[in-house]
């Protein structure tokens, strides 16, 4: 009897799991899995992704003014449920993705109608997608402006910034320069590196990623392969400094190039020192530097955030010195397919800036002035 109970037992579950995968397995929702929006200088963008043909069915109501479709034969991502994002633009101030009933998928837009000359809604295949193109008035941002070279080919394609790589250099077994107080560049710089990731992640249409989360060793030539798999706009590593000379003290910022400054080759000599390359390499690491396309926008980001830096913290700590933009052969910005620079954000090796390293006070001001720095560089290229 007891068999047979068990036995009972496993059939029940057994049908049941069969009823449930039928169930699942006869349901002709597709699932809305993506949603995603971009703010151009001269519309807004906001792409449903669907990844099957479905019907849909575009509305437009007053008070508050709002666009809205509905998908049909369509359930959300429970990933997606009441996902709302606010946007920072002059015309619209809102989106808002749920499951309206079992069988339809809203999207809604909340905007300012006065502020829109004009609104279109269509779809996309392959995979099928809802596209909903916003157009203002007037145009949201002003056109690129040339850097100091003239206008590069990112500026001249009207490309933007969506993924920044933030790379806290050293780690692990590398510790960095330390102060004589004690403090770890490795644990300075990811804190750092954290709020500068909590800053981005702030900013609609930005998303930022680290190449290191924690206390881990990552080799100088892996940081940029991760950033070219993350398919980064930008990638910024960020480190302190030290010097002999105790007396020194600043902020600095490198893009990749060669470099006569003597006391550009000692800081790149330091941060080289970990690289696992061989002499028998150097032609090809040469040949790298030499045919580096990013360097007017590496240049450019760099003097950016540089200027934001400086002029961020002397708002609130007196004495900060400006040691400019140069560029030096940096391993960790060797292979970069994307503007990359290397921001040494004080000295350890100076007592003064040892001390203020050491406060959360300073690396959320160090922090807010790199931040500041890219969206100085986004909103260069006609995109902020």
């Amino acid at each position: 009897m007891k068999k047979k109970g068990i036995f009972l037992g496993i059939f029940v579950v057994y049908s049941f799991l069969l009823l449930v995968s039928s169930l699942c397995a006869q349901d002709p929702r597709v699932e809305i899995y993506n949603l995603r929006y971009h703010t151009h200088p001269n519309f807004t963008r906001i792409v449903v992704d669907v990844g099957k043909l479905r019907e849909y069915s575009p509305h437009q109501l007053p008070s508050p003014d709002r666009v809205y479709v509905d998908i049909y034969q369509a359930k959300l991502n429970p990933l997606l449920h009441g996902k709302k994002y606010i946007l920072n633009n002059k015309y619209i101030h809102e989106i808002r993705i749920a499951q309206k009933s079992p069988s339809t998928v809203r999207t809604v837009v909340r905007l300012d109608l006065q502020k829109v000359k004009s609104y279109e809604v269509f779809h996309l295949t392959d995979p099928f997608r809802i596209v909903i193109d916003i157009y203002p008035q007037e145009s949201v941002s002003s056109p690129p402006q040339p850097a100091e070279e003239g206008y590069s080919m990112a500026r001249q394609l009207g490309l933007g910034i969506e993924r920044v790589v933030i790379d806290p250099g050293h780690g692990g077994k590398d510790p960095g320069c330390i102060g004589r107080r004690g403090v770890q560049e490795k644990e300075v710089v990811l804190d750092v590196c954290r709020r500068l990731k909590e800053l981005l992640a702030s900013q609609q249409g930005l998303d930022a990623v680290l190449t290191r989360e924690s206390d881990i060793f990552i080799p100088l030539e892996n940081r940029t392969v991760i950033a070219n798999q993350k398919k980064a706009d930008l990638f910024i590593s960020v480190h302190a400094n030290a010097f002999p000379n105790r007396n020194r003290c600043g902020v600095q910022s490198f893009y990749l190039n060669f470099s006569q400054d003597p006391a550009v080759i000692k800081t790149a000599a330091r941060e080289n020192a970990t690289s696992t390359k061989n002499i028998g390499e150097m032609m090809g690491i040469i040949k790298k530097i030499a045919q580096n396309s990013k360097i007017v926008e590496s240049k450019d980001l760099a003097e950016k955030i540089q200027n934001n830096l400086v002029q961020c913290l002397s708002q609130k700590y007196n004495t900060v010195k400006d040691l400019g933009v140069k560029g030096g052969p940096y391993w960790v910005l060797i292979g970069g397919q994307m503007p990359s620079i290397l921001v040494e954000i004080s000295h350890l090796s100076n007592p003064m800036e040892e001390e203020r390293l050491n406060t959360k006070a300073y690396r959320q001001q160090i922090a807010q002035g790199i931040f500041q720095g890219i969206l100085k560089y986004i909103k260069s290229l006609g995109k902020g």
